[in-house]
This record gives structure tokens, C-alpha cells and sequence, in this order.
């Protein structure tokens, strides 16, 4: 400053006054720094703020830019952006900017558990502002592995957070002699670290928001060319959108179904709504239903249904999702299918009912040919000569032939319907396997075969069907016999855990393996030639197996050609349950061999008071495979639990007593007549229903036999019903004869098995009952047990 000075003498002089202000200037200086560095930052703050980069959501091009924003601006020779890996136990370097050599790179990581102090710094502190790094406590871990290796004096570190959650680090490295971090610069820095996680949420939510696009557009793919109609439907049922499967199966195009109800669509049934409401209020997921719809061309199209929910954000019921599938062609099919059960159970009825007719047709003409051939083989019209007697006996045997083959088909015609009921009791093995042994013996010893049984000590009994058991026994001894020309044949039985076993062996002609498989059909001999070498069906084996199929068993075969075979019929200890069924309680009476009718034939007896059953006898014989002679005293499956003792009314004398039988079919009727007189009887015959009770009143007989196949105005059972309807008649002794199922007429609806029709007929009111072919032993018997 200068100032004008005039002294004492009139002299003018010039102050001049000097101050230092060098430390003025330094804080100007300073000052003038600062703001540009603050005007700097702020500039770069709000570039950043404006990028476009950071706004579209790519996070490679949005930190490229921020690293080289912040080391111009910081004018630091490196900043670098580090990430958490996903587990959290290491940062990645996803971004480093040198601003020396201009370029970016990544691909270093730094593990967690190497370095706690500096992460722990990170999670606590706003920044780390380290002048010194390599002895700052908080970076100085760094500085042998890191700092050192490139030069690095100071860093100027800021956690990235994002929700509240640490995700990463910015660093600003600076290289050579140690740098004086500012607050603005530490206050930037962590500045920056905002802007790495706005730019990291842009990322997160440009690839969340091209995984919805990804998704609508799989989703919306799905949705047109999906085969199964899909049809979305608001809470008042109009149809929202509708993809062009629904649009092919309606027969309309999606312009002509949007916003139409989709009820208008469907055939509602009863129940419908309420099972939507159930949806509605979360009780169940989803419906599905088999629905009818309205094609455009009027027609039905068949549909299976599956109707979910879909909510609001809120939770609220939104739409529902509709999946339509056609099933018209399943339907017609299963149409199809119905008709072709339909079919074959008629098929399947016409069989039956021809195998029924059959065997009356047959039964009725075999009849008369075994019955007339015992009357001549017992000389009961004269005496025969031996060529006489050589020619009836050939009869006779041909038609025990016939009928066998008779009885295996309808035996095999009643299973495969599912018709035969099991009568199922504890048998024991010893008594069975004696059985058939003893009936098979003579036919070994006519070949001069060994017969050997061996029994497991264990196997003590088994659980079955007494005889279908021995029907399966007989029925694969008499083939293992029959095929064996020389050498054994053997049965052998074990105890299984599971059941029990029966096995025939053989030393026989064998089975070629490739022929197994026709082993078990019906009517099937493996060679042709076989058939005029050795007699038989072909029923057998198929019988056999299916009877213990119906046990719960099976049969299995094992065969060397040449060598013999080995069959196996297993059982097992609990068989499949069988539908309760009343049974009578039985006695079997046995006859002589020699007395034996080679047939089956069921004659029970009943009191006076036709509720109450009394005696049954059952008469079983042996034709090749069927049936063989049943000897039991006590039948153990059969229970009753009505039983009385027969008390009859005519007991025998001397006085010839009067048979009164009713038989249209003029053999039959010839037969039973002459055998009844022929043992000393009178008889009376009539072949209809018109003359019964006249002659049942003049006649006055002793014993009715009746035919329940009776033709005329009244049937047989109609007849029987009648008499017993009587209180005048309910002592008469009847008698009843049957040959087929086809003896119930539809008046009558009853079980058709001989069983069941035999019941019937006791039931109504018959003393007995005979089955046809009739023998001469089997009448003498009935007769003898009334009349002596």
C-alpha cells in the first residue's frame, strides 16, 4: 500500500507497507482445488446419472464406463469393480480399468478366509481410505499378494450394497508414493459404488424382464401349438383367449369365440357347480371330467376336462385355465369295444346254450344206447352168446366213451365262463393219492409200467375241491400212462411253503420244447399222428390247467423228447375265496367196481316235508379223463344244516309196486320201462303233462318218475311244483331225471349247473334226482332204498 508523507522540513515522501501472504494463497489455492475437484465429481455424478448405458441393463458396458468416469475423475491409475461369487467366499474382479496402458480387464478373485481383516473392514465401514496401504491394518494383508505385486501405495476401497446386503467392492488404486485421500474423494467413491448397484439392479431386472419375455414367448408357443385345446375363462365365464387346437375342436375361429360364454360351449351336468365352487374356495386343485361339447357343425365332440385356478397378485381368483382334450375316437373306440364284449358274451351265450343242446341231444340217444346195452349185458331179456356179448360190450365201452368226451367239454365250457364253483375243504394227501393209484393201477399193469407214489412226510393234507383235485391227478396219470410205452411213471408230492406240489413223471416218448406252447389249448394233439396211436380229446391238459388256475394254482411242464416228462400241479395252502353257496349236507355211498356205470350221476333224497334234505349220493366213474369212481363215506365239504333221517313211506314187500312214469322221449321212456319191469316192477307210461293227474288218481302209484324236460303245456318243474302244492300229495314219492342246464325253463330262474338244478329241484319237492345217461345200478339203487 502506498501513502503520501510530507515531514517536518516541507519534504513528500512514499510509504510502501509489505504483508506475506503466501499461506493466503495456498488456502486459495487449496480452496480453488477443491472446488474444481467437487465441480469435477458433481460433473461426473451427473453423466453418470444420465447414462443411457447404466439405464439399458448391461452391466459388462455399464462398468466400463464407471471405472473409467471415476479414475479421470479421481485421477487414479486403476479402478476396479469386484463381485461376491454365489456362495460368498470370494469377490471376482468383473471390471479393472488401467488408465495407463487405456484398457479393461477381469478374472482375479481374492479369497474370503485369506483376508478377515479387509472384509471385515468392508462389511463395517462406509469406505476404506488406506494413505498407507501396505501397513494400514485394515488393507496391509493385501499388500504381499496384491499391493506389492503392482505398485499400489493407497487404495481407496467402497462396499457395493445392494438390499441390504454386501455384494462387491470398488477399488481406486493409486501407484507410487502414498496419496492423501480427501473426505469429497472418499464421499465420491462411494458415490460410485451406488452407481455400480444401480447398475447392477438394471441388470438384474433387464434379465428378469427378458426371462418373463422368454417365458411368455414359450409360454404363448406352448399355447398355439399345443394338440390339447387350452382356453383361459374369466370368473363370469367368458372366454378370454383360446388357443387353435380349442378353436379346431369347436369348429370356430378365436375371433368368434372371444368374449362368448364358455358354458354356451359344454354340456353341463348335475353337480357341475357345485364342483366349481369347490375350486373357488381351495378345496380341491383341479377338476377333471369326461364332458361333451358343441361342435359349430351341430355335432358332439367327447372331451376329457382339466380346469385349474389362477390368481391375482392379491390371491383373488382371476381366470380359469381350461385343458381340453378330444377323446372322440377313445370313445368310439371304447363304443367299439363294448359292442365287440357284447358280441363275444353272445358269442359266448350261444355257445353254452349250443353245448347245452348238444349234450341233451347227445345224452338222450346215449341213454337209451348204454341203458339197452346193460340190459343186455345182465341177459334180463334173454341170454347172449359170447360174440353177442363181445359186440354189447364194444357198445357199451363206446358210448363211456362218448360221454366222457361229453362231460371234458362241458366241464372245459363251464370254466372258461366262469361258471364252475369250488366247493373247498382240507383234503388229506394220503387218501387222495391212494385213490388215484388204485384207479389207475390196472391200466399200468396192462402195460407192465411201475407205478410209484412218494409222499413228503410233511405234505399231510391240502386245501381244494375234492374232486377236481382227483379230476387233475387222474387226468395227468392217465396221460402219463397212456404216452409211456415202457419204464415208470411216478407221482410225487412235496410241502411248500407256499402250497403243495404233485408232480407225474414219466419215462415216456417226451415233448419237443417248441411244442409247450400248444401243450395247454383245448382240443389239441401235438403230432397228428398221434391221434390214431393213442385215443383222446386233447381236453385234458387244457382242463387240468384251468381247474388249478381256478384253485389258484398251475400246471408246468418240463420235457426231454425221447426221455419222458415231468408235470407239476401246484396248489396253493390259501386259495382264492369262492362266493358262499349253500350246500346240502351229503353222504356218498360207494358201490362195487363191478357195479360201477362208468358215469356221474347225483341222486339225493328228501323227507316228506320237502324243506327238509335228507340223503345224497353221489356216483362217480372213470372214462379216459373224466371223472373217476368216487368212494367217500363222509364227503367233509359238504355241509347241511337241515338233515333229517328218510323214513319211507312205502317200505318194500312182497306186493308188486306201481311206478307211474312221465317221459315224452320215446327211447328213454322204452329203456326205463323195461328195466323197471324187468326187475319186477309195473309201469305206467305217459308222454305228456295232459293225462297226469288222472292217471295219478286211478293209478294210485307208488313212485312218480318224472322228466323235467317235459314238453307240453306244462313243464316238468310246473308240474312237480303242483304236486307238491297238494297237501293230499306231499307223501308221493317223485322221482326226477335232468340231462342239461337247459332243463330250467324261464319261469323258473335258477343256478344252471347240474348242481343248482338238481338243488332246484329238491328244493321244490323231489324225493331225487337222476341225471341222464341213466344206468341200471343207479335205478336199482333208488329203488332199493324205498321199497327194499
Amino acid at each position: 500500500m502506498q501513502e503520501n508523507f510530507t515531514p517536518d522540513q516541507g519534504q513528500k515522501m512514499q510509504l510502501v507497507s509489505l504483508g506475506d501472504i503466501t499461506e493466503h494463497k495456498r488456502v486459495e489455492e487449496a480452496l480453488q482445488k477443491r472446488e474444481n475437484c467437487l465441480r469435477k465429481q458433481s460433473k461426473t455424478l451427473v453423466q453418470l446419472a444420465k447414462s443411457k448405458t447404466l439405464q439399458q441393463g448391461d452391466l459388462s458396458a455399464a462398468l466400463r464406463e464407471i471405472t473409467e468416469a471415476a479414475a479421470q475423475t479421481v485421477e487414479v491409475d486403476r479402478v476396479s469393480v469386484w463381485l461376491y461369487n454365489s456362495d460368498h467366499s470370494k469377490v471376482e474382479c468383473v471390471d479393472l480399468y488401467d488408465t495407463i496402458t487405456k484398457r479393461h480387464s477381469c478374472g482375479m478373485s481374492l479369497l474370503k478366509a485369506n483376508f478377515p481383516a479387509y472384509f471385515q473392514a468392508l462389511e463395517e465401514q462406509r469406505s476404506i481410505a488406506a494413505h498407507d496401504a501396505c501397513n494400514d491394518d485394515r488393507t496391509q494383508e493385501l499388500s504381499e499378494p496384491y499391493l506389492s505385486a503392482f505398485g499400489i501405495a493407497s487404495v481407496l476401497n467402497a462396499p457395493i450394497w445392494l438390499g441390504g446386503r454386501l455384494v462387491g467392492v470398488v477399488c481406486h488404486e493409486h501407484i507410487g508414493r502414498i496419496r492423501q485421500w480427501t473426505l469429497e474423494e472418499e464421499n465420491f467413491a462411494g458415490s460410485i459404488a451406488d452407481f455400480v448397484t444401480l447398475a447392477i439392479e438394471a441388470s438384474e431386472r433387464k434379465a428378469a424382464q427378458e426371462a418373463l419375455q422368454q417365458s411368455e414367448a414359450e409360454f404363448r408357443a406352448i399355447f398355439d401349438r399345443s394338440s390339447v385345446g387350452i382356453g383361459l375363462v374369466d370368473m363370469k365365464a367368458r372366454i378370454v383367449d383360446i388357443n387353435p387346437a380349442l378353436c379346431q375342436i369347436l369348429g370356430y375361429s378365436r375371433e368368434e369365440l372371444c368374449s362368448k360364454r364358455f358354458t354356451d360351449y359344454i354340456f353341463k351336468q348335475e353337480g357341475d357347480l357345485e364342483l366349481y365352487k369347490q375350486l373357488i374356495s381351495g378345496t380341491c386343485d383341479r377338476l377333471e371330467m369326461e364332458r361333451r361339447f358343441l361342435h359349430k357343425d351341430g355335432k358332439f365332440v367327447w372331451a376329457l376336462v382339466s380346469i385349474s385356478l389362477i390368481s391375482s397378485q392379491n390371491g383373488e381368483p382371476e381366470y380359469f385355465l381350461a385343458m381340453i382334450e378330444d377323446i372322440t375316437k377313445r370313445k368310439q373306440t371304447e363304443l367299439e369295444l363294448c359292442e365287440s364284449k357284447e358280441a363275444a358274451e353272445a358269442g359266448s351265450r350261444a355257445k353254452s346254450e349250443f353245448l347245452a343242446t348238444m349234450s341233451h341231444e347227445l345224452r338222450t340217444p346215449l341213454n337209451a344206447i348204454m341203458g339197452l346195452s346193460q340190459l343186455l349185458q345182465q341177459e334180463m331179456v334173454g341170454s347172449l352168446n359170447d360174440k353177442q356179448k363181445e359186440y354189447v360190450n364194444c357198445i357199451y365201452s363206446s358210448g363211456e366213451h362218448l360221454l366222457a368226451l361229453i362231460n371234458d367239454i362241458l366241464d372245459l365250457s363251464k370254466v372258461e365262463a366262469g361258471k364252475e364253483e369250488l366247493f373247498l375243504s382240507k383234503l388229506l394227501v394220503q387218501e387222495l393219492c391212494d385213490y388215484v393209484i388204485s384207479t389207475v393201477r390196472d391200466r399200468a399193469e396192462e402195460k407192465k409200467l411201475q407205478l410209484i407214489a412218494e409222499i413228503d412226510e410233511q405234505a399231510d393234507f391240502c386245501i381244494g375241491d375234492e374232486r377236481r383235485v382227483k379230476q387233475m391227478l387222474l387226468n395227468l396219470l392217465t396221460n402219463a400212462i397212456k404216452f409211456t410205452p415202457a419204464g415208470k411213471v411216478c407221482l410225487e408230492v412235496k410241502k411248500l411253503p407256499q402250497g403243495i406240489t404233485f408232480t407225474v413223471s414219466d419215462t415216456g416218448i417226451g415233448i419237443d420244447p417248441s411244442q409247450f406252447k400248444f401243450l395247454f389249448e383245448p382240443f389239441k394233439q401235438l403230432d397228428s399222428r398221434l391221434n390214431r396211436q393213442y385215443e383222446g380229446t386233447g381236453l385234458g391238459l387244457a382242463l387240468t390247467r384251468k381247474l388249478a388256475h381256478l384253485h389258484g394254482g398251475d400246471v408246468t411242464v418240463e420235457s426231454v423228447l425221447g426221455k419222458g416228462s415231468k408235470f407239476q400241479l401246484f396248489l396253493p395252502n390259501q386259495p382264492p375265496l369262492q362266493e358262499d353257496s349253500s350246500q346240502f349236507c351229503e353222504e356218498i355211498f360207494c358201490l362195487d367196481e363191478e357195479q360201477s356205470t362208468q358215469q356221474e350221476i347225483t341222486v339225493q333224497t328228501r323227507s316228506f316235508n320237502i324243506n327238509k334234505v335228507s340223503n345224497s349220493t353221489k356216483y362217480y366213474s372213470s372214462y379216459g379223463n373224466s371223472s373217476q369212481l368216487k368212494r367217500n363215506k363222509d364227503d367233509s365239504s359238504s355241509t347241511c344244516s337241515r338233515r333229517t333221517q328218510l323214513t319211507p313211506h312205502h317200505r318194500a314187500t312182497s306186493i308188486t309196486k306201481n311206478i307211474l312214469l312221465v317221459q315224452d322221449e320215446e327211447k328213454t321212456a322204452a329203456l326205463l320201462r323195461d328195466c323197471l319191469q324187468a326187475i319186477g316192477y309195473h309201469v305206467e307210461q305217459i308222454s305228456n303233462s295232459n293225462d297226469f293227474w288222472e292217471r295219478l288218481q286211478n293209478q294210485q302209484p307208488d313212485l312218480v318218475l318224472l322228466d323235467l324236460e317235459l314238453a307240453g303245456d306244462m313243464s316238468g318243474w310246473d308240474l312237480l311244483a303242483t304236486v307238491r302244492q297238494n297237501p293230499d300229495l306231499q307223501d308221493l314219492l317223485v322221482v326226477t331225471i335232468t340231462s342239461n342246464p337247459t332243463a330250467a325253463n324261464s319261469d323258473h330262474p335258477v343256478d344252471t349247473t347240474p348242481d343248482g338244478l338238481r338243488d332246484r329241484a329238491l328244493q321244490i319237492g323231489a324225493n331225487a334226482c337222476l341225471c341222464k345217461p341213466i344206468g341200471i345200478v343207479q335205478i336199482e339203487s333208488i329203488l332199493m332204498q324205498y321199497f327194499g
